[in-house]
């Protein structure tokens, strides 16, 4: 290898600093421009007026300097419908010694996350003590997706009426009344910055696999705040719900921003609102005990037991004693109830799990037998019945040429109409690394057909495979999936993975 050298021959440079760190008598200051030593508060304004174009007003007693332009979000991933961000910029003729202000000026933003906005630059202005103008409005930039993403700020609307009435002789007075009872202050629930971006991410995610399982089908909506999805929904037992809730076919849902954080509601459509609301309130109950569940696997599980939330709902309903020739229905309703829920005592091998919210179809007798042969760790597919689970040899009472190992793949509610067999040809799923527990996508899984992937946060490499088996009239068991270093968490549809 032959050495460098410079013109005068000296010895080769070594690509190493001399010295770690710069001495102190040499570090100087970044050079402050004449016009910020001589104006501070002219250049600064001077800047805005550079970078934004604004329309300048000064206050009533001319000291006060208003600048009204608009701030675009800069992030290419700005998560919010906001075009632009109309500002008012209140810079006080003693600036910089006292703080400038900034108003909100959009008429399309509630009123409480204006002044989440405000509050957040007064913060700012807090922590960055020297900061021009400029450089507080790219801070404001950078950080306008949290302040929208913090909880509304609380609001009062004061309204006043015009008593046109004459007055009246003033009433005797009253007695005094008992002293009332002052419920305890409950603090209101925050959450951390990671809680948050976690919660963002998972809504992101979610939001989208709806999408691409809906946005296809008839009565489909989306909100232009993307809160609010108008989704059809098709009850599985009709004949069952009370005559105030048979004539449903879509269903309002409500996802918040900070969803799984905070739980869904749902609104149903067709129907009145008196016949609902308690059904809509347990259902808000229900999915904020069930966390883990998907968007998709939510309006699933509301599709398949809307009779039973419906019954449940009238059941918590303060009502009289039933008349006598309910009693009977009424106890042997609770009595296959019981029979269903309690666990074989004679298989002492089985090892027995609850089963999940989602194959609550009413206590059948067949779906009885598939609780104690198989359990079920996820929620249901998106396509409204596929379950994922993990299987418990000791019981093989359907047909199968493929060994009974792995995670299952059942269709607890399948019927089929003029079809013999069925057979899943292709399968995307959605994996958790064991290591991390981070959420990965593995598509076209094909059967028999090994594949091989890695996390996309730690890299730590998986392999699963699928082993198909016929679904027909005896059988529901669409077949096995085998995992390496992960675990099965959710179901894929096909054009929703080939989208992305």
């Amino acid at each position: 290898m032959i050495p460098i050298r410079t013109k005068g021959g000296s010895s080769p440079r070594s690509s190493r600093q001399a010295v770690r760190e710069a001495p102190t008598s040499k570090v100087v200051a970044k050079p402050v421009p004449e016009g910020q030593v001589q104006d501070a508060r002219g250049y600064q304004i001077g800047q805005i007026k550079r970078r934004f174009s604004p329309k300048e007003d000064t206050s009533l007693d001319g000291t006060d300097t208003r600048l009204l332009f608009n701030l675009a979000p800069s992030d290419p991933d700005f998560p919010f419908e906001l075009h632009h961000l109309e500002v008012e910029l209140r810079v006080p003729a003693a600036y910089p010694s006292k703080p400038p202000r900034l108003l909100v000026r959009n008429s399309n933003i509630p009123k409480g996350f204006a002044i989440n906005i405000e509050k957040g630059w007064d913060r700012l202005v807090g922590e960055k003590p020297g900061a021009t103008l400029l450089a507080l409005v790219n801070a404001l930039d950078r950080n306008l997706e949290s302040f929208l993403s913090e909880q509304k700020a609380e609001t009062v609307t004061l309204m006043t009426f015009k008593d046109t009435k004459p007055p009246s002789p003033p009433p005797a007075p009253a007695p005094k009344p008992p002293p009332v009872e002052r419920r305890p202050y409950v603090p209101r629930e925050s959450f951390s910055r990671d809680q948050i971006a976690e919660a963002k991410a998972r809504r992101a995610q979610e939001a989208r696999q709806l999408e691409a399982r809906m946005s296809r089908l008839p009565l489909y909506q989306r909100s232009s705040d993307g809160i609010v999805y108008t989704l059809p929904l098709e009850p599985k037992r009709r004949a069952q719900l009370p005559a105030g809730l048979q004539a449903v076919n879509s269903v309002q849902l409500i996802i918040p921003l900070l969803y799984p954080l905070q739980p869904l509601r749902i609104l149903l459509n067709e129907v009145e609102s008196e016949d609902a609301e308690g059904l809509e309130e347990l259902f808000s109950r229900k999915a904020a005990e069930q966390k883990q569940m998907s968007l998709t696997s939510h309006i699933n599980y509301l599709a398949q037991n809307l009779h039973l939330l419906a019954k449940e709902a009238q059941n918590s309903l303060p009502k009289s004693a039933p008349p006598p020739e309910a009693e009977p229905e009424a106890a042997a309703e609770n009595k296959e109830t019981e029979i269903a829920s309690a666990p074989s005592s004679g298989k002492s091998h089985i090892h027995v799990i609850p089963r999940p919210p989602e194959w609550a179809m009413g206590g059948d007798s067949s779906e009885s037998e598939e609780e104690e042969e198989y359990s079920s760790d996820e929620d249901d597919d998106e396509d409204g019945g596929a379950t994922v689970g993990e299987h418990h040899a000791g019981k093989a009472d359907l047909p199968t040429h493929t060994a009974e190992r792995g995670t299952a793949i059942l269709f607890p509610s399948v019927e089929l109409h003029g079809i013999e067999l069925l057979q899943v040809s292709l399968l995307s799923l959605v994996v958790k690394c064991d290591r991390c527990k981070t959420l990965n996508e593995a598509t076209g899984l094909r059967d028999g057909v090994e594949k091989v992937g890695s996390c996309k946060k730690c890299a730590t490499p998986f392999a699963i495979t699928f082993r198909a088996e016929l679904v027909h009239q005896n059988s529901t068991r669409a077949g096995f999936i085998d995992v390496s270093a992960c675990t099965v968490a959710d179901l894929l549809p096909r054009y929703a993975a080939s989208s992305r």
